[in-house]
């Protein structure tokens, strides 16, 4: 199986993995479910103002007094490349961008931020 374990303090906390292996392991533990409904993405929205964006990253760390390096270790990912991503050199993917808004208590990033 290609599971991704996301960790809060040192402890798993989410497991994720393909829909399919999904699927299948409802399958085996005889659960019918029926797949969510997805809203369809929409691309080229305008980002929603009330939203900070990537490039407030950094001030909204050091505003809820939290280090470089105990952010990118809750979030999965090394200090030099949370510098980089606050610096406006890497754009994260989607699941780093989750995980930064869930730690940083922020309701999302978009792709556009």
């Amino acid at each position: 199986m290609d599971i991704q374990i996301i960790t809060r303090e040192g402890e798993p906390e989410y497991a994720v993995l393909p829909w399919a292996q999904y699927q299948a392991l409802l399958k085996a533990a005889g659960i019918n479910q029926q797949p969510p409904q997805i809203a369809p993405e929409r691309h080229g929205a305008s980002p929603d103002p009330t939203l900070p964006g990537l490039d407030q990253l950094r001030s909204l760390r050091e505003g809820k007094g939290i280090a470089i390096e105990a952010l990118a270790r809750t979030v999965g990912i090394s200090p030099s490349y949370l510098a980089l991503i606050e610096s406006g050199e890497r754009q994260p993917d989607a699941a780093i961008r989750r995980s930064l808004a869930w730690e940083m208590t922020v309701p999302g990033w978009r792709d556009e931020s």
